[in-house]
């Protein structure tokens, strides 16, 4: 079942935001700072499960199945998914979301690309034409049996056919049936308050660190006008860079001092991934004395 909270806030005009979740360890993490939501980037889980890159080379299959892990790990959080294309056409579309919502998942995000995909941040983004994925959201709308599973639909024509048309194909898609709306890849804070103001459903901000859209705070975000906000790379990059000074101490000096690379206690991490759970599980079924 879709977390209620997502749709709850949006009824609401209540602001909502969510880090992204590359893999377990970041989705404990964030179930103990107890956000509302988190992101499952399909960049940054195909980048931690395979080492490969955001251009439609995960399938279906597998990113469902790591999602639906997500989704028991984080618990209680809601958990906004990248579902990329659909992963093919109409039907592949009923079927992804009958995946993600038999998952768990909350809200589903779909994009107007051309298969393969690419990372919304890149160049050489292809676009299908309009009525082709007003189509594909008319199905997911259709397909979900939740009514707190929400419809996520993005374009990626900004750089292919203007703000102006990357506005239009959002409000097209807005008509379609689409509960939230994603322009990628805006440039600059002016476009992201026009685009707040001009589209008439809610719209999600991507802070994607390293992309083209200006990093904000959520107050910032709130007050232009977004209902929503994703900040997918944050914990990877964070990681990413925790390891890589990590790797090159030990490469450099054969071992890592904890002043150079702090660590997250180890006892606190056990408790908090389920080995509280084990040791009283070991304790109730010991061995009685002969």
């Amino acid at each position: 079942m879709a977390n209620p909270i997502l749709k709850q806030k949006l009824d609401n005009g209540e602001f909502f935001y969510a880090p992204g979740a590359q893999d377990m360890i970041a989705a404990t993490l964030a179930r103990k700072h107890g956000f509302d939501a988190v992101y499952a980037s399909g960049y940054w889980l195909t980048a931690s499960a395979y080492g490969l890159p955001d251009a439609g080379i995960a399938t279906y299959t597998q990113m469902v199945e790591r999602i639906a892990t997500l989704v028991q790990t984080v618990g209680n959080l809601a958990v906004i998914a990248d579902a990329d294309t659909g992963y093919g056409g109409l039907l592949n579309m009923h079927h992804t979301v009958m995946g993600y919502e038999a998952a768990g998942v909350t809200a589903m995000q779909i994009e107007d690309q051309v298969s393969p995909k690419k990372c919304g941040h890149t160049p050489n983004r292809e676009c299908v034409p309009v009525h082709e994925m007003t189509r594909k959201i008319k199905v997911a709308v259709d397909t979900r049996k939740d009514p707190n599973f929400l419809i996520i639909a993005r374009t990626d024509s900004l750089d292919s056919e203007g703000f102006e048309g990357a506005l239009e194909r959002a409000q097209a898609y807005g008509e379609a049936g689409a509960d939230i709306l994603f322009v990628e890849a805006m440039r600059t804070k002016e476009q992201m308050r026009e685009a707040c103001q001009e589209l008439e459903k809610p719209i999600i901000a991507n802070m994607a660190d390293g992309g083209n859209t200006p990093i904000l705070p959520v107050q910032e975000l709130e007050e232009i006008g977004f209902a929503a906000a994703i900040f997918p790379a944050l914990s990877s990059l964070v990681a990413a860079a925790a390891m890589d000074r990590a790797y090159a101490q030990m490469k450099a000096h054969g071992h890592v001092s904890p002043a150079h690379s702090p660590r997250y206690d180890f006892m606190q991490f056990s408790k908090e991934i389920g080995f509280e759970e084990v040791w009283a599980f070991e304790r109730k079924w010991a061995e009685p004395d002969s």
